[in-house]
């Protein structure tokens, strides 16, 4: 490792541990430190950082580490009960935001094929930030969390077709067969999860955990986690999609939490890189030579973006508070819409201006979500007192008001877990009076139609 290297990295640790210090005693998200450390040793500030490429790299693994640990939490099983989160919700997302966006991008004197273009780069969220955060705040289960990250998946997935797309919008020729191709590439890696996610896998993870040898233990799910992200690459797919897929590879083991455990220091670690390169895009010269422009769009974005994902939230059948915190938590541009961007210059698709303004915008707005996502349930409390429609409050599918008699010598469930929900029946059977109370409107409405 080169020496400039090591000192870039020395200089990232010491203003992220400073920034940190400083944001943690006033209560805001590290994220926005390392956001913040970035910009300071960027080149458009200080300077400090003369290696950018190599601190790219490492944000790269950074990347890898943390969706590898999203699937992990998030098993196969899960991700098949939100199939229709991940294509309805977000095909409803993506064709919104696009449609709206190209519209609003036309009237910035663009035209109609770079403003098509714009409606894909805004329609994309950050998929590390937002699910950082639900991760942190222990809510990627939760139902609002469910619909973020199924939409989410449903954008990593689009991404592909749209890097392909991207070249015949700016007039080069390609060849109409990489599309099928292209399927039978994710087909044949779906299927090889799904193997490996049943029968490998486990075989696998327990003839290494009964060496009792935790380094290769450790070894081992790091060789999982980067050659699945590796061959995906190889093969067209994002990186962090190939992440995402090895998490949930070894998900359904019984050891999938011991390599959580394993895995969060060097998450952590790199993915705080990720987070600091994205602080190094932001031109601050640029923010203040057309700081009206730049705050405006970033206003206008977020306001689009909200608005059309809590409208997909509702349509999905989420309640008020459901569609405040999944607007909150989709109303910013996403990390590879960098990657699009930059292939959208290279093609003249967008001018430089555009790009600039577009680098702006999206890292602020990344800069503001771990804030948006904290304040969100507080704001839709406090709209939760204004007279709103009450399609609007329940949602499209209320649950029914259950009169509840009085108790006595009862049993309270508290959670949806299989422990509780065998208990719920056992008591059921002995003639056990019991309330259950459960934090998810569908299992909610799912046990209540069967009384």
């Amino acid at each position: 490792m080169e020496m400039a290297v090591l000192k870039d990295i020395v200089v990232i640790f010491a203003l992220s541990t400073l920034v940190n210090y400083l944001f943690t005693r006033i209560r805001v998200p590290t994220i926005i430190g390392y956001l913040f450390t970035g910009i300071i040793a960027g080149p458009h500030l200080f300077a400090i950082i003369h290696s950018p490429h190599e601190i790219e790299l490492m944000a790269e693994i950074g990347v890898v580490l943390l969706i590898f640990t999203i699937g992990l939490e998030f098993s196969l099983n899960h991700l098949l009960k939100i199939r229709k989160i991940v294509f309805l919700g977000g095909f409803l997302q993506v064709s919104l935001t696009v449609l709206v966006t190209m519209v609003i991008a036309h009237m910035y004197h663009i035209g109609w094929k770079g403003a098509f273009f714009i409606g894909f780069l805004t329609a994309l969220s950050s998929t590390a930030v937002v699910l950082k955060v639900l991760q942190d705040r222990s809510e990627l289960t939760s139902n609002y969390g469910r619909s973020v990250l199924g939409i989410l998946i449903f954008q990593d997935i689009i991404l592909v077709p749209l890097l392909l797309f991207t070249p015949k919008l700016g007039g080069s020729p390609g060849s109409g067969g990489d599309v099928f191709l292209l399927i039978a590439k994710a087909t044949f890696i779906i299927i090889l999860i799904f193997l490996g996610n049943r029968w490998l896998m486990p075989r696998l993870l327990r003839a290494i955990a009964m060496t009792k040898n935790q380094e290769l233990f450790l070894m081992s799910i790091l060789l999982v986690c980067l050659s699945v992200a590796l061959l995906t690459s190889g093969l067209g797919l994002s990186l962090a999609f190939g992440a995402f897929l090895a998490g949930l590879m070894v998900s359904e083991s019984e050891y999938s939490h011991n390599a959580f455990g394993h895995l969060v220091p060097f998450k952590d670690t790199f993915s705080s890189f990720f987070f600091v390169s994205i602080g190094i895009l932001l031109d601050l010269q640029f923010v203040a030579d057309n700081f009206l422009l730049v705050l405006l769009t970033v206003l206008l974005l977020i306001v689009i973006k909200a608005a059309i994902a809590g409208l997909t939230a509702f349509l999905l059948g989420h309640t008020f508070m459901g569609v405040v915190m999944v607007g909150a938590a989709l109303s910013q541009v996403g990390e590879f819409s960098f990657i699009l961007a930059r292939q959208g210059l290279d093609y003249s698709i967008i001018s430089s201006f555009h790009y600039q303004l577009f680098l702006a915008v999206a890292v602020i707005t990344v800069s503001l979500t771990p804030l948006q996502m904290m304040v969100s349930k507080r704001v839709s409390g406090i709209l939760h007192k204004l007279p709103l429609p009450r399609l609007l409050v329940d949602g499209m599918f209320p649950l029914p008001q259950i009169e509840i008699p009085r108790m006595s010598k009862h049993i309270v469930f508290i959670g949806k877990d299989s422990r509780a929900l065998s208990l719920s029946v056992m008591a059921k059977t002995v003639d056990l009076p019991y309330v259950a109370i459960v934090f998810d409107p569908a299992a909610a409405r799912k046990r209540q139609l069967k009384g």
